[in-house]
């Protein structure tokens, strides 16, 4: 569903946040680390973020729209247990991408 556009209704890694996502992500402040977008491309879901705290650069992907509403320079929250990307008030559920090389 969220590939053509409408609302994800999968909740595996990239899609949809479920609500026992967000709850233990919620209950785990100290987890989340805040980082800036350094790339993000809208038509593949592919995001680069880096952490502000030491610059370690995270690869991750989401289907339901992440990279559009978090363009390149876009302050966000990474909670990478639980896998959610925070960008402002919107949460995303993300999948690591690995590492080239």
């Amino acid at each position: 569903m969220c590939v053509h556009g409408r609302a994800c209704t999968v909740f595996a890694p990239g899609h949809a946040v479920h609500l026992v996502q967000a709850r233990l992500a919620s209950s785990t402040p100290l987890e989340w680390a805040d980082a800036i977008v350094a790339e993000a491309d809208a038509a593949t879901g592919e995001l680069t973020l880096r952490t502000v705290s030491d610059g370690e650069e995270i690869q991750i992907w989401n289907g339901a729209g992440a990279a559009a509403a978090a363009p390149a320079g876009t302050p966000v929250a990474v909670h990478r247990r639980y896998r959610v990307l925070a960008v402002g008030t919107r949460w995303f559920n993300v999948a690591p991408m690995a590492a080239a090389g």
